[in-house]
């Protein structure tokens, strides 16, 4: 069952100068904010009572008047046979469930974040999609699921990718915001950030405006979900397609690539016999041909809501070896966790089903 409404303010998410007021304003020197920011970002503090270097009595008064940490608890973990970790979150604010992925390799460790909780797109491929939107996440309820990856793997993220639940877009001052805050509090450059989108009519000019004017530059990668190379069979698989034509979905990425001199990662999804035949490939290069892009084919991870399939690694190199004749720069994502739920929104979607004590 979910929690109550949580009241009150969540410092989660506030930076160090606001901290800083925030103290002043309520009649501590600044430097007891500092000592909140180094508890929240540097120690992954979760409870107020528990800055032992703030005095007694005003703990004890912002722990009257319900500000706290603002820090998700862990609902259920699992880590699958190659490292990666997949946790399921409940939120402080109202009990919404989420999910966070954490994926090690020797040099890095990758966490995906969600920026909703469900997803309102229903992408026929995606778990989370199947239970429609409950709300967008705030800056804070995202960096706790930075926060609680570094905890469970006590490693240091250095790659985020706004790639779990959600779609970025609908959230887009939110995602900023987050941005900003993981190269500001958590030393994360721009360039090891990635925002996935399936593509929302007239967002990305407002995402290389609000970027440029508000972090400075855009140097965040922009991963644009395509999964089909033409509109008919794109509507198939994405519904939200039939209001975005892929023509014009993909002249906002030519204007997107102009106004902020970053080239686009396109994202597919092989779904076999689906949009992994020869034709497929020869109609995507026509589509990407003299595109300041690179191609992202992603092995299908099977739901059991749909009947999808993986292809085959034979039908996956094929495809990959018809773009790469046409000059198209492509790689192929390594599929991890498979052992796990590792579709996005599997996790949630079963607890929903099964209910968490």
């Amino acid at each position: 069952m979910k929690k109550g409404p949580s009241q009150g303010l969540a410092l989660l998410g506030m930076g160090q100068l606001a901290l800083e007021s925030w103290a002043v304003a309520h009649g501590q020197a600044a430097f007891r904010g500092r000592q909140i920011y180094d508890w929240i970002y540097s120690k992954g503090g979760r409870d107020i009572n528990g800055i032992s270097a703030l005095p007694r009595y005003w703990r004890q008064k912002l722990s009257q008047d319900a500000i706290n940490i603002g820090r998700s608890e862990e609902l259920q973990r699992y880590i699958a046979a190659d490292g990666t970790i997949k946790l399921l979150l409940r939120t402080s604010r109202d009990g919404e469930t989420i999910e966070t992925v954490g994926i090690p390799t020797t040099h890095r460790l990758t966490v995906c974040v969600s920026s909703q909780a469900g997803c309102p797109m229903a992408c026929r491929f995606c778990a989370t999609g199947k239970g429609g939107l409950q709300r967008s996440l705030s800056t804070g309820e995202i960096l706790d699921q930075v926060l609680s990856i570094r905890e469970a793997l006590n490693r240091r993220p250095s790659h985020i990718v706004f790639m779990g639940m959600g779609e970025p877009l609908l959230n887009i001052e939110v995602v900023l915001e987050t941005v900003q805050s993981l190269t500001d509090d958590f030393g994360i450059s721009q360039r090891r950030i990635t925002i996935s989108t399936v593509g929302i009519p007239k967002t990305l000019p407002i995402l290389a405006e609000l970027a440029l004017n508000r972090l400075g530059r855009a140097q965040f990668t922009l991963a644009v979900s395509l999964h089909a190379p033409n509109q008919k069979l794109r509507e198939a698989l994405i519904p939200s397609a039939c209001i975005y034509p892929l023509n014009e979905l993909l002249d906002d990425c030519r204007r997107y690539v102009r106004r902020t001199s970053r080239r686009i990662s396109f994202e597919y999804i092989l779904l076999e016999y689906v949009n992994d035949e020869p034709f497929h490939a020869e109609e995507l290069a026509e589509r990407v041909r003299g595109f300041q892009s690179h191609m992202n084919l992603i092995p299908y991870n099977p739901i059991t809501e749909e009947t999808f399939q993986c292809p085959s690694i034979s039908r996956i190199d094929r495809f990959r070896k018809i773009l790469e004749r046409r000059g198209i720069s492509v790689s192929i994502r390594a599929s991890r966790g498979l052992d796990k739920n590792a579709a996005c929104g599997q996790l949630r979607h079963r607890q929903s089903e099964e209910g968490v004590k």
